[in-house]
């Protein structure tokens, strides 16, 4: 958990950036899932280990051992980690009515607004600057006793270059105190390219426009994470339209896609990190009993963040997570292309 990162840094090379706090408790079940299906396979060569994690977003990396690490909410950055965040209450929030009805009907009018608004293009030398604000609620045992604790609301700030190979990351809850540069280096020294749970600007720009096509690619390149193939489809989704600047078409398919997945409902008030109230498209996963909200502004139909809330009782391991309980939240507060490495622009998102 994120209080242990200073006595456990040890035990992994620090060498990119990872996700947000509260971002480990949400993906967790796909963790232990992942590493059941490691054990039932151990004869099993297992694939190159995967690295150059530079969104706020979960990959499965090959080895348990290596699951176990983030797990353990450790992080992957080129230093130490100098903070070493001091646990506050849980983040509750109050669990928003959901429906079915109206779905393709919403999803069509956020589809439509994303068509219709421009994206900027990365030059080269230009970098992506995203401002955002975070938290999440995790679960903390000390002396075999067991509480429901957050790291409260954050700020962070990364610079990307098209292709990933630059940038930098400021986050209380991950860098030192000034922020550390990060990259898509692999063990052999070579720079790796975007793929869909790690994606680069240039790689999201050359994916499929075309609804169907793109929830197959999503499907077939997320089978065997999370809970169940429509979950992981879902978050996966949401994921790809946090740290990034998507062309409007595949925005536009990304929600078109959305609304293929099976279980998908509405929220009519959800309330992102930054406290701004909007529309949610989610999901809920039926195992961990947790929501996932991907919230737009009621009017514009401008995505706001992410949240996912647990909606059933007795959550995670210790059965202590009750309904409300924030594991996950995000708020985009600026999005924009800048022409230095960490260069804050005033343009908002």
């Amino acid at each position: 958990m994120p209080d242990e990162w200073q006595e456990t840094a040890r035990l992994v090379s620090l060498e990119e950036a990872d996700l947000p706090a509260g971002r480990h408790t949400f993906h967790k079940e796909a963790l232990m899932t992942f590493i059941h299906q490691s054990d039932a396979a151990a004869n099993t060569p297992a694939p190159a280990k995967r690295r150059g994690f530079l969104r706020p977003m979960f990959v499965l990396p090959a080895a348990a051992c290596s699951l176990a690490i983030v797990a353990a909410g450790l992080v992957t950055l080129t230093g130490s980690n100098s903070n070493s965040p001091t646990a506050k209450p849980a983040l509750f929030a109050q669990v928003g009515t959901s429906t079915s009805q109206g779905v393709p009907q919403l999803l069509n009018r956020i589809a439509l607004a994303a068509a219709q608004k421009p994206v900027a293009s990365v030059g080269e030398g230009q970098y992506i600057y995203i401002e955002s604000k975070f938290g999440g609620t995790y679960e903390r045992t000390v002396d075999d006793i067991t509480t429901v604790v957050s790291n409260g609301i954050n700020r962070r700030q990364i610079w990307l270059s098209g292709d990933g190979t630059k940038g930098w990351l400021i986050d209380p809850t991950n860098t030192p105190a000034g922020g550390e540069s990060i990259d898509r280096i692999n063990e052999k020294g070579a720079s790796e390219p975007g793929r869909l749970n790690a994606p680069t600007h240039d790689y999201l720009a050359a994916l499929p426009t075309d609804a169907d096509t793109l929830l197959a690619k999503i499907y077939k390149e997320t089978k065997g994470m999370g809970n169940n193939p429509d979950q992981q489809a879902f978050t996966t989704i949401g994921d790809l339209l946090n740290e990034s600047l998507a062309p409007a078409d595949l925005n536009t398919a990304l929600f078109r896609a959305a609304g293929k997945v099976p279980g998908v409902v509405q929220v009519q008030d959800a309330v992102d990190a930054a406290g701004r109230h909007g529309v949610a498209v989610a999901r809920l996963d039926e195992t961990s009993g947790a929501r996932t909200e991907m919230i737009f502004d009621a009017e514009t139909y401008t995505y706001l963040g992410e949240r996912t809330i647990q909606v059933r009782p007795h959550g995670g391991d210790s059965g202590k997570i009750e309904p409300g309980t924030i594991l996950f939240t995000s708020a985009i507060t600026a999005r924009q292309v800048v022409d230095d490495l960490k260069e804050v622009t005033s343009s908002r998102a």
